[in-house]
């Protein structure tokens, strides 16, 4: 099964995270076939915009999958990021608008993902949050991103609590672009989608690659800091004690 699902919609692409069993976690099979995908639309002279959704009700990505993560030594740990990089830039690097589609869970990756998009139509109940810490691991790329959208105090909470909030109230902190009901939710991101592709290509395209030039030094300087504190994250050895415990907990229930 393609983990990455694509459809067209006249001159919309819906880009779908297709792994409903696992939430939409990331792993290096969706991340690859992400980055193609991203590229691919990129340069089809046929797609004026892009949807990106998440498959099943529970998840827009849930984030990075913890059996893979936690397969992860120091030593393999530069080139796995840089992989998580290389696939939030595939969405900085689109010149053409990203709409992100969100209900259920977007955290870690997959919040950071959605924070890479220029539009975020979102249930009220959904769930959004950078729960890195929670997990052993600092949080630095997704509190850089929260710096384009929030405040410093509400990048502080999420960032050091972990915790999860819900679509309502990461609409009114500025996370997300607008609300939705669950039945509208895919139609209204397509209309978006279509009212952003029906403006001139060119000056949208120009606008995109300016926003990118004045964020882009700061993502950099983000990823690199957050290469240097995970490695000292897994040196402590805290993410891969609380990961082996989370998936030892899961793999008990799920044998029952």
């Amino acid at each position: 099964m393609q983990t990455v699902r694509v459809e067209h919609d006249r001159d919309i692409a819906i880009v779908t995270l297709n792994r409903p069993t696992r939430m939409n976690a990331v792993n290096d099979v969706l991340r690859g076939e992400l980055i193609e995908t991203l590229g691919r639309l990129n340069t089809d002279p046929s797609v004026r915009a892009v949807v990106l959704a998440g498959a099943g009700e529970r998840a827009f990505c849930a984030g990075q999958d913890l059996d893979e993560a936690a397969t992860v030594t120091w030593q393999q740990l530069v080139p796995w990021l840089n992989r998580q990089r290389a696939m939030y830039q595939a969405v900085r690097d689109l010149d053409k608008p990203c709409v992100a589609a969100v209900r259920g869970v977007a955290a870690g990756a997959g919040f950071q993902l959605a924070l890479c998009a220029d539009w975020r139509l979102a249930t009220a109940d959904s769930r959004w949050g950078q729960p890195e810490v929670k997990a052993g691991l600092a949080s630095i790329v997704g509190s850089y991103l929260m710096t384009l959208h929030v405040g410093h105090t509400h990048n502080v909470q999420m960032s050091l609590s972990g915790e999860l909030v819900n679509g309502q109230r990461a609409f009114d902190i500025g996370l997300v672009t607008a609300l939705c009901g669950e039945a509208e939710l895919m139609s209204q991101a397509l209309a978006q989608a279509r009212s952003l592709a029906a403006l001139p290509p060119t000056a949208v395209r120009l606008s995109k690659q300016r926003f990118r030039a004045m964020t882009q030094p700061g993502f950099d300087e983000a990823c690199v800091a957050g290469i240097r504190a995970q490695l000292e994250c897994y040196a402590d050895g805290e993410p891969q004690r609380v990961m082996a415990a989370f998936l030892e907990k899961r793999n008990t229930r799920e044998s029952q």
